[in-house]
């Protein structure tokens, strides 16, 4: 025979995971120092240049 199921617990546990997720992916988003984000900024901005200056120009 099946196992007896609480919908309402089911659909509880399953928002809470789902918001545990969220809230993971928002703290490596958002809880990043200023110094972090300067230095993200500054790489990808070097990045650009060094792919900008190898560009061939015809």
């Amino acid at each position: 025979m099946a196992e007896i199921l609480n919908l309402n617990q089911a659909r509880k546990a399953r928002a809470k995971t789902d918001a545990k997720a969220k809230a993971a992916e928002n703290r490596a988003r958002f809880g990043r120092t200023k110094a972090d984000k300067t230095l993200d900024a500054a790489r990808a901005d070097k990045l650009q240049r060094d792919l900008d200056g190898s560009r061939r120009e015809d």
